[in-house]
């Protein structure tokens, strides 16, 4: 029997489970409010990284398996038709410089066999971002830092690239689909796949799921800037470098307030450029999204609908969105896999 499967959520989550669904064989929908950079994902910076979700012990054997899909894809870019050269999707190697405001930076257990290293310290090194973006050292309001090769994926071609696979072999792609209830979604798909982001809060009543909402300034591309720059510690900043202008950011608060706040770009790009010695930089866009935080941790499931029908729950990725999709589309194609 044929098995048609539908997705509810057109983010990077939904994306690639329907590309793996898609791509064995299965007919495959996907059912979503908003489609391609109008999703959450598309305000994401999309560098790779564990930061925002729980629980440990699940969420990094998810980004390592990650990790090594981008990776591979780096390494072996896919053919597509009607394409002359074969696509790497807009992902590509980056390294990331992660600091500490406060304290002597730990490095993850999980990060040193994909070669994280220390960095010297601030006082003793004048090179940490002056071999970066070559602009001069960092503020020395930075105690401590790590450095690691990590995949960035560059939302703007990402996301159409995943689009892209899923309708090459034969998916498609819904938008302005609106559901109350998953029991909404067309009888005649036997498998429903809730990656529903956000919007699981009110599409299944899950009362753990919170807002972190993540606002980010997109500038101009910055001369020399190589490397991502990330503090986690409050003030929360970053800036990442992509193919054609710059991440800044960011904020992590627990609103569902979708609109920028001009007081926070203004925040943003004050430390941004502090941090990288340069004048604000002009603001092409602001994005806000917010990352679905589970306080109970990422849910990754089998259940059953009120109709009999199975649908597998995978949604409450935080802020790791693109850094666990791969490993939790896997483990959502291997349950789903046990249907047919």
């Amino acid at each position: 029997m044929e098995h048609r499967v539908a997705i509810v959520g057109a983010g990077v989550s939904g994306l690639t489970c329907g590309v793996l669904f898609a791509e064995h064989g299965y007919r495959t929908a996907i059912f979503a409010k908003e489609t391609g950079q109008q999703t959450i994902s598309g305000a994401a910076a999309a560098l790779w990284f564990p930061y925002d979700a729980e629980p440990a012990e699940k969420v990094i054997p998810w980004a390592l398996q990650t990790y090594k899909v981008l990776v591979d894809l780096i390494c072996h870019p896919m053919h597509s038709p009607g394409r002359a050269k074969p696509s790497h999707g807009g992902v590509s190697m980056i390294e990331l410089r992660q600091f500490s405001r406060t304290s002597e930076i730990q490095i993850p257990d999980w990060a040193i066999p994909l070669g994280a290293r220390r960095l010297p310290s601030v006082a003793t090194s004048v090179r940490l971002v002056q071999d970066c973006a070559q602009r001069g050292g960092y503020s020395s309001a930075f105690k401590s830092g790590f450095a690691l090769k990590v995949p960035l994926m560059d939302t703007t071609i990402y996301l159409d690239y995943l689009a892209n696979r899923l309708l090459d072999v034969g998916g498609e792609i819904h938008g302005n689909a609106r559901f109350e209830k998953l029991e909404e979604v067309d009888l005649n798909f036997d498998l429903v796949i809730n990656c529903a982001g956000i919007g699981a809060r009110e599409l299944v009543q899950d009362i753990d799921l919170e807002p972190h909402r993540g606002q980010v300034a997109i500038v101009p591309k910055i001369d020399n800037l190589s490397c991502a720059i990330v503090c986690d510690d409050l003030p929360l900043m970053y800036a990442i470098p992509r193919t054609n202008d710059c991440v800044y950011g960011g904020t992590n608060d627990i609103s569902d307030n979708l609109d920028a706040d001009p007081i926070a770009t203004a925040c943003i790009l004050d430390e941004c450029s502090r941090v990288l010695k340069i004048d604000n930089p002009p603001v092409l866009a602001e994005r806000v999204g917010l990352r679905p935080f589970r306080k109970s941790g990422v849910r990754l499931e089998c259940d059953r609908l009120r109709d009999g029908r199975t649908v597998i729950h995978n949604y409450g990725h935080g802020g790791s969105g693109f850094t666990l999709s791969w490993g939790c589309a896997e483990e959502v194609f291997a349950l789903g896999g046990l249907l047919g």
